[in-house]
This record gives C-alpha cells, sequence and structure tokens, in this order.
C-alpha cells in the first residue's frame, strides 16, 4: 500500500516538475521570440562606435544597440573600426557577453552630409554593407538628413533614387535592407520607394517626423504599411520623456502594429527631459522602460 502511494506520488511531483519546467521553458522561449525589441542609438548615449555603448545598454535594461559606423566628415568613407577584424570581433564579443544584440548599422554621418552630393558614395555603402555581413546584422540606417532633404530639394530626386537603386542591389548581396529616413509624410514615402522600386530599401520611421508636422503616428504607420517599415525610431524631439509626451498615444501605436503584424526594432534616439538633457541613464532609461512596459508588457 504504501508502495503504491509512494509511486503515486512521485509521479504526481515528477508531473508537476515537467510541468514547471515546460513553464519556464515557455517563458524564456517567449522573450526570446520577442516581437518588439528596444534599442538606443549608441552615439546618442555618448557611446558611438565603443564597446561601452553594450555594457551602458545593459545597464539601462535595453535589448540592443543601433552601431553607428562613425563620422565621415571630408574622408572618403566613415571613420570606422568595423572594417578591421580583429576591432570587430571584440564589437561581436561585447554583444555575446552582455546579450545586448545589434539592431542596425547608422550611417548617422549622412545626417549632416548629403548622399546626393558627396564623392566615394560607392565606398561608404560597401563598407556599411561589408559590415553588415561581418557582423550578421540585416538592418542598415541612412537618414537623408539636411542636405538631402528631397521635400526642400525635389531637384535632388533623381540622384538620390538612382544612388539608393544601386545601394539596394549591394545590400541585397548580404540578404538585408536599407532603412531610410526621410522629411516627407507616409503618403509620399510610400510614392518614393515605388519609385526606387526594390523591397532592399525601406523607411526608417521617427515618431518625430509625425508630431513635429501635426500627423497621427498610428494612422501614418498604417499608410506606409507593414512591408515598407525597415525599423522605428521610437522617439520625438527632445522636451519631455516619452511616458509624459501627451502626442504619443503608445498603447494605440502598439494596438496598430500588432494588427497591421510588424515585428522589429524600436530605436530610442531622443526624447530627452529638456531639465535633464545631460543625464543619458535618466532619459534612456526612462524611455526603455516604457517602451518595454507597452510593447513587451515588462
Amino acid at each position: 500500500m504504501n508502495v503504491t502511494k509512494n509511486i503515486k506520488i512521485f509521479g504526481l511531483a515528477l508531473t508537476m516538475a515537467i510541468t514547471g519546467f515546460s513553464t519556464q521553458n515557455s517563458v524564456a522561449q517567449s522573450t526570446k521570440k520577442q516581437k518588439y525589441k528596444i534599442a538606443v542609438c549608441d552615439w546618442m548615449i555618448l557611446k558611438r562606435q565603443k564597446l561601452g555603448a553594450f555594457g551602458l545598454a545593459k545597464e539601462i535594461n535595453a535589448d540592443g544597440i543601433e552601431l553607428d559606423m562613425g563620422g565621415l566628415g571630408k574622408r572618403p568613407t566613415f571613420d570606422s573600426k568595423l572594417g578591421d577584424p580583429v576591432e570587430r570581433q571584440k564589437f561581436l564579443d561585447k554583444s555575446k557577453e552582455t546579450g545586448v544584440g545589434i539592431s542596425s548599422i547608422a550611417m548617422s554621418g549622412f545626417y549632416a552630409q548629403s548622399f546626393a552630393k558627396r564623392d566615394s558614395i560607392n565606398l561608404m555603402i560597401n563598407d556599411c554593407v561589408e559590415a553588415m555581413k561581418n557582423m550578421n546584422v540585416k538592418v542598415a540606417y541612412l537618414p537623408l538628413g539636411t542636405e538631402s532633404d528631397l521635400k526642400k530639394n525635389p531637384e535632388l530626386r533623381p540622384i538620390v533614387v538612382e544612388r539608393l537603386k544601386w545601394a539596394a542591389k549591394q545590400v541585397k548581396k548580404v540578404g538585408g535592407i536599407i532603412a531610410i529616413e526621410t522629411s516627407f509624410d507616409s503618403a509620399e514615402n510610400v510614392k518614393l520607394l515605388k519609385e526606387i522600386g526594390c523591397k532592399n530599401i525601406k523607411i526608417s520611421y521617427n515618431f518625430a517626423h509625425a508630431v513635429d508636422n501635426g500627423l497621427d503616428i498610428a494612422e501614418e504607420l498604417k499608410i506606409l504599411g507593414k512591408k515598407n517599415i525597415g525599423q522605428i525610431h521610437a522617439s520625438t524631439t527632445d522636451r519631455v520623456w516619452l511616458q509624459n509626451d501627451e502626442n504619443v498615444d503608445m498603447p494605440k501605436i502598439k494596438q496598430t502594429l500588432d494588427d497591421m503584424n510588424w515585428k522589429g526594432w524600436l530605436i530610442v534616439e531622443r526624447s530627452r527631459d529638456v531639465n535633464q538633457v545631460r543625464d543619458v541613464k535618466a532619459n534612456y532609461g526612462a524611455n526603455v522602460a516604457y517602451l518595454k512596459k507597452i510593447f513587451q508588457g515588462l
């Protein structure tokens, strides 16, 4: 009788153990397969192409960093360490050590430099694509910036489109995309993408553009459409933290992206509190925490 009872108790305990393990395993897999991941720009947390960006990102609980290619200035290409196999491996090792991923590789030099007029564009793009290939990163971020703002300089459109068509062919070779940021609204961005005519060029959507122009972010995302969004810069112009920004209805934005079945990286660029704009940990920690609360339920 005791033997039978002991067997039943052992069986129950074993079932509970297996069930518990299964539940924990499911949670782990759910976290690993998270539909939305949160990153920060390495240059905005003052760690532009520095190994310390990974540690700081981990400290503020970000899932990844948007890793910059480095300064441009008047150089023929980016001032980047990523072309050096030894230096590049250090970044990969640090990413693995901290568990902080790389959302995308940014060409932030084009915020102020002209993508339309600069010479050696081919070299710059190829250097970025090579870094993507060697680091297994599928998205490159390209802001067209002030010098190639097609809204203000429509005469530059033919050369920008031509160069993006060429760039699309290069990034296609590594199975990646280039996500461009423009000053257009979503309807105009769709027209631009159709003109380029390649699925390897998408839009890096920035909340700030909608807010600064009095547009509804959720509606703009719908107009742009799932297939055209390469990544999202989920922040606005510096003023207040995202959680305190009355112009950003984050639950509505999340529901919109859910309905579209979009998945990918949400990257914090700004949304710093102007009263403590230099406090990197406070600003980015708060914005990351808020995005994780809304998009990951954490």
